[in-house]
């Protein structure tokens, strides 16, 4: 039988988790309670009490009780809950996670969730789930549920949310796991964005005939990360990056940054990468209404009702090209450089909204005097990059590398 931690503190929400307790069991699920309260008594016994969360994190309870101190004892609950989570799920004793709470519970249950592997189903229903939910997922595939009201006591809307997330849960935790696959096949990581669609939607079809899964990311922020996470962690045998566009929303401060490390795992690794410059034209914000008022003068477009996008400028793409050439030609491998002169993105060639031969010159020559003197390849073509050659001469690249690396550790 299928069984799901529930990571608390059953202090204040007892209530709440045994409600949620009971649905589980009522179709099917065995749960196994995790309290990981501090300050007042549990409502509710727990198959692992706070002190034994506390002793996994090394902690004495009662002087984390003593100090008074909430954000001290959040930490070390969290670190206590994940080691415990970490260890059922080793002993196989558990097949997903499941927590309830506002910030405070959802930030402890979030960070030892994210220890668990993707595929794991993980939910929370929070308060926090409308916000800014980065901070909690992470990298991961937790799920954050919105509470609607706060976790603070049971309600006609409370439990029917509670009730379905109990629900969805059970159904993870149950449901027949896909067929096993026969192959394994090698796997790529592939970067794009809706301006470089037609780009990777080639190259993924093309090096899926050539033997490989390919992962394709899409490049709000987490989906670099995301990235450049499975590149440190040596699941990929190269990487197709064609879009790089969160480079210019970190030097700018749109709403899609990944972080001061993107580009730098494949680089650090050595495994073979095959970059491009894609969307390098532009910085993404929300609604046109969002735009920061110190961008009122730049050229905007309405990409949806979402999303607006800035033209990046000849001086921040100067900038950009110096960035991106400085991160790839650290390559400890096989590194290459494709720079598509005919436009970067699919609103940048001749007549599109972005077309700005300032701003593209600016950046080429940036990467070329950046990757002068390096190992790094600089190819240059005279396509855009969503052409159909462009995305094949990356492929090529790449699969030679990528085969050749194969070779030297036969």
């Amino acid at each position: 039988m299928a069984t799901v931690a529930l990571v608390g503190t059953l202090d204040t929400k007892s209530s709440e988790y045994q409600f949620v307790a009971e649905r589980l069991r009522t179709l099917g699920v065995e749960v196994i309670m995790i309290d990981c309260g501090v300050l007042g008594q549990p409502g509710l016994v727990p198959e692992v009490d706070r002190y034994q969360v506390a002793g996994v994190a090394g902690e004495d309870l009662d002087r984390l009780a003593a100090a008074g101190d909430r954000g001290a004892a959040v930490e070390a609950m969290s670190r206590g809950a994940a080691g415990v989570v970490e260890q059922l799920y080793g002993e196989g004793r558990l097949q997903g996670a499941m927590a309830l709470g506002g910030t405070g519970g959802t930030s402890l249950a979030a960070a030892a969730f994210r220890r668990l592997p993707l595929g794991v189903p993980k939910l929370i229903v929070s308060t926090a789930a409308t916000g800014d939910n980065q901070p909690y997922v992470g990298e991961t595939d937790l799920i954050l549920v919105p509470s609607v009201v706060d976790v603070a006591g049971l309600n006609r809307i409370s439990t029917r949310i509670l009730a379905n997330a109990a629900a969805a849960m059970a159904g993870m935790v149950t449901a027949a796991p896909p067929p096993a696959r026969d192959d394994e096949r090698p796997l790529v990581a592939a970067s794009m964005f809706g301006v470089t669609t037609p780009c990777v939607t080639r190259a993924r079809e093309q090096l899926e005939a050539l033997g490989y899964e390919v992962l394709v990311f899409h490049m709000t922020g987490a989906g670099g990360r995301t990235l450049e996470s499975l590149v440190s962690n040596g699941m990929l045998v190269g990487v197709l990056d064609v879009t790089t566009t969160e480079l210019a929303d970190h030097l700018v401060g749109g709403i899609f940054d990944a972080g001061p490390d993107r580009l730098c795992a494949a680089a650090r690794t050595g495994i073979p990468a095959a970059v491009s410059l894609g969307a390098l034209d532009m910085v993404n914000f929300g609604p046109m209404d969002s735009v920061p008022e110190r961008f009122a003068d730049r050229v905007l477009y309405r990409h949806n009702a979402t999303t607006t996008l800035m033209r990046t400028t000849p001086d921040e793409c100067r900038e950009l090209g110096t960035r991106l050439a400085a991160k790839v030609r650290l390559s400890a491998g096989p590194a290459a450089v494709f720079v598509p002169l005919n436009g970067i993105s699919a609103i940048a060639t001749k007549g599109g909204p972005f077309h700005d031969p300032d701003a593209d010159a600016a950046l080429y020559d940036a990467v070329r005097s950046g990757l002068q003197g390096s190992g790094v390849e600089l190819i240059e073509r005279d396509d855009d990059i969503n052409a159909m050659e462009f995305a094949d001469a990356m492929v090529q690249w790449l699969h030679a590398a990528i085969s050749a690396a194969a070779a030297r550790t036969r």
